[in-house]
């Protein structure tokens, strides 16, 4: 009887197990189905982009109506956002397409500049309708090449879970035809950024962005974790994990993170004077115990002990017993937004859960700010009369075509929202607007 019963029971465990394995098994293919589907979908959109851009920029050079040229350079703008939003989601990361990138984002910067300005009075010159014929040339060629990558890719049902696979492991030996497609198709824009994009279309691109201010002596991998288990706030250091940067990176960074269960932690810090641009750290949080304005002080604090110098409060909020502190640099009173640093505290005991630093030292330099051609006064007119004015400021922004702009910021309050407002110091062009969370505002500080 006893044999019987060990007999069922046993298989009653080989059945649920295999039931698992069963189920186990089904979900991960699920899992990997929907990736590959999402990728296939991004590939075709990306394609299908490419085809559109292309005959959209030979409609744009054969026309003569201004009314129509001006919705026609909006729109072939709209397909490069889309182009690059469908190469973002493909699994490209491993494979340089920083060229593919920069050009599909220079193209969108030429078209909305012009789209933008009143073609009647200022119509197109010689210069730039070239750059468009030289813009036709060069999608023409791209659309070819991922044409043919398509076309490939369906005849011979090639996967881009197998790409993602060969990218991660190096794996020459794979079917790396979709590889060799993008490579191509990079390698020919390269060639357009040697030889003849032209510099109408170079003009109007964001600054090359370095991490130009990283300084301070080289600190070796030991250093670094123990930094990071200071900042982890663990005991030991063997529990940590570090890797570093390999070559062709931006900036040589050691990676550390680390994991018990309980609290996982990941922090990016600079090989160059051991400056953390990216830290994150995940762990329960218990109930308030210390303010938002303590968690500030401590915020503050942490950012002044590692040189980060001249930074105002621009705003901060409070989530889940967690306290977000967002800051910017101040140049001799002018407010710079896009040298900005994000600080998490926990507001249980104090812990610094996260920063964010990598716009700070991909931005940051002493400017040049010219003097402003408007008053405070001048530039309130040209505000929305509505809108009633708490506080103002002198602020460089980055505009929509990537460039750095000064203007006056103004804080002001519309029916039951607040409003942060740009007005260009020079000439009272309005040009940004931004609604706030009534939360992250603080007039009179915190």
């Amino acid at each position: 009887m006893l044999r019987w019963i060990t007999i069922i029971v046993l298989a009653i465990g080989v059945t649920g197990t295999a039931i698992w394995g069963y189920k186990e098994h089904q979900e991960k293919n699920a899992i990997l189905i929907q990736a590959e589907n999402t990728y296939q979908r991004a590939f075709h959109e990306l394609t299908y982009n490419m085809d559109l851009m292309h005959d959209k920029i030979g409609t744009a050079i054969a026309m003569n109506s201004k009314e129509r040229l001006s919705p026609q350079l909006a729109e072939i703008w709209r397909l490069t956002s889309d182009s690059l939003s469908n190469v973002g989601q493909l699994p490209l990361t491993l494979l340089p397409f920083n060229k593919t990138e920069e050009f599909l984002s220079k193209i969108g910067d030429f078209t909305y500049r012009t789209a933008i300005r009143d073609l009647k009075k200022d119509p197109l010159t010689d210069k730039e309708l070239d750059t468009l014929k030289n813009l036709y040339t060069q999608a023409g060629n791209i659309k070819d090449e991922l044409r043919q990558v398509q076309h490939t890719a369906l005849e011979n049902n090639l996967r881009w879970m197998d790409v993602q696979l060969a990218l991660a492991t190096e794996d020459t030996q794979a079917d790396n035809t979709i590889i060799d497609g993008f490579k191509t198709v990079e390698k020919k824009v390269e060639g357009f950024a040697e030889g003849n994009i032209d510099s109408a279309i170079s003009g109007t691109s964001s600054e090359n962005h370095k991490y130009e201010n990283v300084e301070g002596p080289k600190i070796d991998e030991n250093e670094a974790l123990n930094y990071s288990k200071d900042i982890f706030n663990i005991k030991a250091t063997k529990d940590l994990r570090v890797t570093t940067t390999g070559d062709g990176a931006d900036i040589p960074l050691y990676s550390v993170s680390y994991s018990d269960g309980k609290k996982n932690a990941y922090l990016d810090l600079t090989q160059q004077g051991g400056h953390p641009i990216t830290l994150l750290v995940d762990r329960p949080v218990g109930e308030k115990q210390i303010s938002l304005n303590e968690g500030y002080k401590i915020a503050e604090k942490y950012i002044q002990e590692h040189n980060f110098e001249s930074m105002e409060l621009l705003n901060s909020s409070q989530y889940e017993n967690v306290g977000i502190y967002s800051f910017i640099y101040n140049q001799n009173g002018v407010r710079v937004f896009a040298d900005a640093i994000e600080v998490k505290v926990a507001l249980d005991n104090g812990d610094i859960l996260g920063l964010t630093a990598n716009n700070y030292f991909l931005n940051h330099h002493k400017r040049e700010i010219p003097k402003p051609g408007l008053s405070t006064e001048q530039a309130k007119d040209f505000v929305n009369p509505n809108v009633a004015i708490q506080e103002d400021y002198l602020a460089v922004i980055t505009n929509d075509l990537g460039e750095e702009v000064l203007t006056y910021e103004f804080l002001g309050i519309l029916g039951d929202d607040t409003y942060r407002i740009f007005i260009n110091a020079m000439d009272g062009t309005e040009e940004k607007v931004e609604r706030l969370n009534g939360k992250e505002i603080n007039y009179a500080g915190i």
